[in-house]
């Protein structure tokens, strides 16, 4: 004889399986294979419990966990900032909506060639280049006494298929935040930027070395284990001598 609760199972199974088939419908196999890992994926839930807008939130605040690059009062540039998950981050960290009263009140500034949805303690610049000297002039605009505490990179290249390729493209726009830090990073600044692992890196590297006076690579828990993606988290900026 069935309980309640065996029939209460079953007909959850029911109504997840349901779900699932709608969910897979019409989908390429490789398509199918991304939502089963995305359905399964433990960040991908938390996310949705914490009301992050997606997972990558949680590579951030595990950074900033153990590193505290974030302060309260702080003012941070979020690069490649769609949909918005690090500005979020970035808003809580360094109190940009003012949510505590006693402390020191931050500013955040997302970038993105895509649009990003409003959030409350940001200001995004949607659909613009953060190459772009308009941009940068923006900024300079936005940023209390011109400068920024930490620039935040979560930037990514529309994928081509080809592996080295995709790499080098990410590696030239990393280097190109070194020439943003250049024109807004406050000296004993820091940059945190998204790579993926590849013959070019030591190139990336070197070039942070050249302004930042400690540079290491983290690979937090969230960024998936079969992931080339990696992190450099410099510090100490200092501006170079011309």
């Amino acid at each position: 004889m069935k309980t309640m609760w065996s029939v209460s199972l079953q007909r959850r199974h029911v109504h997840s399986s349901l779900r699932l088939m709608k969910k897979f419908k019409g989908k390429t196999p490789a398509e199918q294979r991304w939502l089963t890992r995305q359905l399964k994926d433990p960040y991908v839930k938390a996310s949705h419990a914490q009301n992050f807008r997606c997972r990558s939130a949680f590579k951030l605040l595990e950074i900033d966990d153990k590193l505290r690059v974030l302060q309260p009062g702080h003012s941070v540039v979020d690069c490649g900032a769609a949909p918005g998950a690090w500005s979020q981050v970035a808003v809580q960290r360094v109190n940009s909506a003012g949510t505590d009263s006693e402390l020191p009140r931050g500013t955040v500034v997302g970038i993105d060639l895509l649009n990003i949805p409003p959030l409350d303690g940001a200001h995004f610049l949607s659909n613009h280049d953060v190459t772009d000297p308009a941009t940068h002039a923006k900024l300079l605009e936005l940023l209390p006494n011109n400068r920024a505490h930490v620039i935040l990179s979560d930037m990514a290249p529309n994928a081509s298929g080809f592996r080295e390729l995709d790499h080098e493209k990410l590696i030239t726009m990393c280097l190109s935040l070194v020439d943003l830090a250049g024109k807004i990073l406050q000296p004993g600044g820091s940059l945190v930027c998204k790579y993926w692992d590849g013959i070019f890196v030591h190139k990336l590297q070197e070039k942070l070395s050249s302004v930042f006076g400690s540079v290491r690579t983290l690979k937090p828990n969230a960024s998936r284990k079969d992931s080339a993606e990696r992190y450099f988290l410099a510090r100490m900026y200092r501006k170079p001598i011309k």
